[in-house]
């Protein structure tokens, strides 16, 4: 069941909004699950589809705080914040959450071990480890690095490399997690980074990876879906934590 942090009423709906991104950011640096100031998390604002919350550049993750968030409409333009967003992000950013409806929340990391995936020729989070299973069917693969999101066209063609797909791994470069809220997004962007590190961890041996046969990767895959409300739990948690912790995060 989603707690309160999930189920904010209207007039709370963007400060709530607005707080949960914040969150992402605190525990995305708490857990190195991103690289300093150049990635980039963003999240549709409650009730628009013509409006996103991106961060500023050049804030750290460990230090964001919910008022430095920006809104930014649809041709880029900044509606809330003190700064513009940057070009690349924008690029990135607004194309996916235009081209897939239910990519309310979009967190783009270069997060070690699965960037260090995406380095390898024909790197793929093989079915080995149960962590992985989540992700059954559900990643794109773009094998083709095409430099930064510098223009519309870019970010046109990442959107595409996702398909229907909520994962995307960019060759040389990073990844891409989507879901309609944070809380599903970032219990999905900690796993996937998990799992790639048990990949690589069992790779550095040397010896073969023991492939999990595909009809118990289907069921158990179906059964962890069964279970996905546990992400608005586990996001609920980290939020009480920082409540305790940092809770300048909410200002």
């Amino acid at each position: 069941m989603q707690d309160q942090y999930h189920r904010p009423n209207r007039d709370s709906a963007v400060e709530t909004a607005r707080a949960d991104l914040a969150a992402a950011f605190r525990w995305a640096a708490r857990l190195d699950l991103h690289e300093g100031v150049c990635n980039h998390f963003s999240l549709l604002v409650p009730g628009r589809t013509d409006r996103f919350l991106i961060n500023p550049h050049g804030r750290h993750f460990a230090e964001m705080r919910a008022s430095d968030l920006l809104m930014v409409d649809a041709d880029g333009r900044l509606v809330e914040g003190d700064a513009p967003p940057e070009p690349t992000a924008f690029f990135i950013h607004w194309r996916i959450h235009r081209a897939h409806p239910n990519a309310g929340c979009v967190l783009h990391t270069h997060m070690p071990h699965a960037t260090a995936l995406t380095m390898l020729e024909g790197g793929r989070l093989e079915m080995a480890h149960q962590t992985a299973l989540m992700f059954h069917d559900r990643i794109a693969y773009d094998d083709d690095y095409q430099g930064l999101a510098l223009d519309e066209g870019e970010g046109d063609r990442l959107a595409r490399v996702l398909g229907d797909k909520p994962v995307a791994f960019l060759a040389n470069h990073g990844v891409v997690v989507t879901a309609a809220t944070v809380a599903e997004a970032f219990d999905a962007l900690y796993y996937l980074e998990r799992a790639c590190r048990q990949q690589l961890l069992a790779m550095a041996t040397g010896r073969p990876l023991r492939i999990i046969p595909p009809e118990v990767c289907l069921r158990t895959a179906r059964q962890i879906d069964g279970e996905r409300g546990n992400a608005f739990g586990h996001f609920a948690a980290l939020r009480r934590i920082l409540d305790r912790e940092e809770p300048d995060y909410r200002d």
